[in-house]
């Protein structure tokens, strides 16, 4: 079927893509917007997986202060250019990861990182918690696992929902910048304070605060 050059232009605003890109899409999916968009979704995750292997040493530094000065964040963020590190889109993910990772305070970037010996205590909490409960004992190690996947989502960056958007991880918006930067980007490492930490104190909904200091 004929694609318009509407159609075409509705696409690149919904995804980014380019308009190429956007014609071969809509073209694909005879017309229908949302299988386009589903389509260069795959199509750029695709392209993103293949990128994951190259070298990334440019990049930027970005920190986020919460208000007051209660919690700071410095992120190393990489990339493959320093023409990329400096574009606004580059510099915006900066700063969303930054300001996430203030809000959601995780321990790891990746569930590869987690001590082995946090990881046995955490499974013999679960299944004491599951055996305390009266489930069988049999599906307590099946409870068990389902748990900890739960707990990686807790601890663990890319695992985490995005809290401007909790519909996707913090791993599928890094692949969807990827696919629109055309560049391997990688997380490579993060440091949280927080004042006080450690001490007792009055506990607060971060989460909420770093929302409302970002106006969102």
């Amino acid at each position: 079927m004929a694609i318009s050059a509407a159609q075409v232009k509705e696409l690149r605003e919904k995804t980014g893509a380019g308009i190429l890109d956007a014609k071969k899409a809509l073209e694909e999916a005879n017309g229908d917007l949302n299988k386009a968009a589903e389509i260069l979704r795959e199509k750029g995750l695709a392209a993103a997986a293949k990128k994951a292997d190259r070298i990334a040493t440019e990049g930027a530094v970005q920190s986020y202060i919460h208000a007051g000065g209660r919690i700071g964040v410095l992120v190393e963020i990489n990339c493959e250019t320093d023409f990329v590190a400096k574009t606004d889109q580059f510099q915006e993910f900066a700063r969303d990861i930054a300001m996430h990772i203030a809000a959601s305070a995780p321990k790891y970037i990746r569930r590869e990182e987690v001590p082995t010996d946090e990881l046995e205590k955490e499974k013999e909490i679960l299944k004491a918690q599951a055996l305390n409960e009266g489930k069988p004992e049999k599906i307590v190690e099946k409870m068990v696992e389902g748990r900890i996947s739960k707990y990686y989502e807790e601890i663990c960056l890319m695992e985490q929902s995005f809290i401007k958007d909790p519909d996707k991880t913090i791993d599928q918006l890094l692949n969807e910048k990827v696919a629109a930067i055309g560049e391997n980007i990688s997380i490579r490492r993060f440091v949280r304070y927080e004042l006080g930490e450690g001490l007792e104190k009055k506990q607060d909904n971060f989460v909420e605060e770093v929302m409302a200091q970002a106006k969102m």
